[in-house]
């Protein structure tokens, strides 16, 4: 029996009209086995019990009531703290100003930079403005329903322009900072290279941009700000530090640059190197002495090479200027300066498997 029947005709003697008959029964049987094989899929793609969701809303209560009893760590009912969306979209936008060309916007010249700038900077004067003023606001334990009786919109916008007044002065520094990777890694052939891909400049970029906002008693942002360089570079420097000019990182993994830090000028560090607080003081009560009144880090004064892994520890341990300290050194005294500190030479064990005679005619090169 054929599936279909094809007649074709013409009505008039002008257009051939086809007309076609189709089996039904076959028919039937093709929907029949297409809509079985559509409810196997639904089947398998729904294969979930769905009474076992009838829980979900007694463990959702079970969950609320937790805001309620460790309340440490929500934040309900308050105003809005900054957002981390906004205060990257900023820093990228501070890069732009501080490296034109090398970052988003491409076909920069003198003759349409003054346009660029000045959108980036007006946007940047509202985003600044409105995340200072959830910052300060929230800082002085103010919620939306309380009175308050200071404008934190206006003093934000004063913070914002007395940072944003900063900039030119950023950039020369910054500039500093491209020089000292130049002169201080042989492998980099050019600034273009240092600013596009060394990460020690991204996070000393980031670090400079929050210090000044540091400088200006703006809670949350800076920290806010050197936390996102650490994740994007694995360098992690507080942005209370004091760092002068001519500052290089290199490589840079691992490094920890201490809330009351002091580095002076021509300073080079290699990865894995930690500045840190040898101890913690207390008060009376045994609580944390907080902040940066006590200083817990150590001075490295110019002109200083620390090399990879090694840990300078401690407050008043100060390493005196032109001194070299040596890869995986432990340091909590001070050094005078001009003075180079190694770990002496470790004994090595070597173990092989080879015939006494296989070994004596080794000869490996690298």
């Amino acid at each position: 029996m054929p599936f279909v029947a094809v007649r074709v005709r013409s009505s008039t003697g002008h257009r051939p009209v086809v007309s076609l008959s189709f089996n039904h029964a076959l028919w039937r049987l093709l929907s029949a086995a297409f809509c079985y094989s559509l409810i196997s899929q639904s089947a398998k793609a729904m294969a979930s019990d769905f009474r076992l969701k009838e829980q979900l809303p007694e463990l959702t209560h079970r969950i609320v009531k937790t805001y309620s009893e460790v309340g440490t760590i929500n934040h309900l009912g308050h105003s809005p703290l900054p957002s981390y969306d906004v205060i990257i979209d900023v820093a990228e936008s501070i890069k732009e100003i501080l490296y034109p060309g090398y970052r988003r916007r491409e076909g920069l010249h003198l003759g349409n930079i003054t346009y660029h700038v000045g959108d980036l900077i007006d946007g940047l004067h509202d985003k600044l403005t409105q995340q200072v003023a959830r910052a300060i606001r929230h800082d002085a334990g103010i919620d939306d329903h309380a009175v308050e009786d200071t404008d934190f919109e206006a003093l934000a916008q004063t913070m914002t322009i007395q940072f944003l007044e900063k900039i030119p002065d950023l950039r020369r520094l910054l500039a500093t900072d491209v020089q000292a990777a130049l002169a201080g890694d042989p492998s980099v052939k050019g600034v273009d290279e240092v600013i596009f891909c060394y990460p020690g400049l991204e996070a000393v970029t980031i670090y400079r941009v929050a210090h000044e906002l540091y400088r200006l008693n703006i809670p949350f942002i800076p920290r806010m700000l050197t936390e996102w360089a650490h994740r994007e570079t694995g360098i992690d420097i507080h942005p209370g530090a004091q760092i002068q000019d001519h500052f290089f990182i290199d490589h840079g993994t691992g490094v920890v640059i201490g809330q009351t830090c002091e580095i002076g000028r021509h300073v080079k560090i290699y990865q894995g190197v930690t500045l840190g607080a040898l101890s913690f003081q207390t008060d009376e009560a045994g609580g944390l002495l907080r902040g940066d009144k006590v200083k817990r880090h150590p001075t490295i004064e110019d002109h200083v090479v620390i090399y990879a892994n090694a840990t300078v520890l401690g407050g008043k341990t100060v390493i005196g200027h032109d001194s070299v300290i040596g890869s995986s050194v432990w340091i909590t005294r001070s050094v005078q300066p001009r003075t180079t500190v190694v770990l002496e030479k470790p004994k090595l064990r070597e173990r092989s498997e080879l015939d006494d005679d296989l070994v004596a005619e080794s000869n490996y090169q690298i």
